[in-house]
């Protein structure tokens, strides 16, 4: 008798420790679910930390910003915005792009907690715990989303890579190292030299 109700016991334990399907919170509503603020991505349907960036990750995101921003204003061709800000491609992808553009025809995706939708823009100022997701995941996830342009900065080599989308596939546009310029496709116009954003 006594070995019967330790067994049910032990059943009834077994089986509330285990949840049910439909009480497990999705990655999605984890992210959502997380405080304003918090360094976290949503990348192919995982919850991706980040520590703080370095301040040479931060130093060229702001030189790079101002570059693009005096255009943009200048231009009135949109609004520019700099991290941290969620950019919501789809339910597996949330990311907050270094830098993203987004032009006057495209300003309803501009939402009252993130941005709902592909960026016309986007850049991303390589580090070495975002690297691996800039140049892989995330670049094809933002080519697949329609992202137009997409900036790949690294600071170690000093080089500016430009991407324009090609039937949601990004292809090298220009590129420059050390010394030069490079110019954007969608935003004729902006040129941006090396030697201002870089210390």
């Amino acid at each position: 008798m006594q070995t019967e109700t330790s067994i049910r016991t032990l059943r009834a334990t077994k089986q509330s420790s285990v949840r049910r399907p439909e009480q497990r919170q999705s990655a999605l509503e984890r992210f959502l679910a997380l405080p304003e603020g918090t360094a976290c991505q949503l990348i192919a349907g995982k919850l991706v930390m980040s520590p703080a960036p370095i301040p040479l990750h931060q130093a060229v995101i702001l030189e790079l910003s101002i570059q693009m921003a005096l255009f943009v204003k200048k231009e009135k061709a949109g609004r520019l915005f700099t991290s941290p800000i969620d950019v919501r491609l789809n339910e597996r992808n949330i990311f907050q792009p270094d830098i993203l553009f987004i032009s006057k025809e495209k300003a309803a995706l501009i939402g009252e907690r993130m941005i709902e939708g592909p960026p016309d823009l986007v850049a991303e100022v390589l580090s070495p715990s975002s690297a691996y997701h800039d140049l892989r995941t995330k670049f094809r996830a933002y080519a697949q989303a329609g992202v137009q342009e997409y900036w790949i900065v690294d600071p170690e080599r000093k080089s500016v890579e430009v991407f324009v989308n090609n039937s949601n596939k990004f292809q090298l546009r220009q590129e420059a190292e050390g010394e030069g310029a490079v110019q954007s496709v969608l935003l004729q116009g902006l040129s941006v030299d090396l030697a201002d954003i870089f210390p």
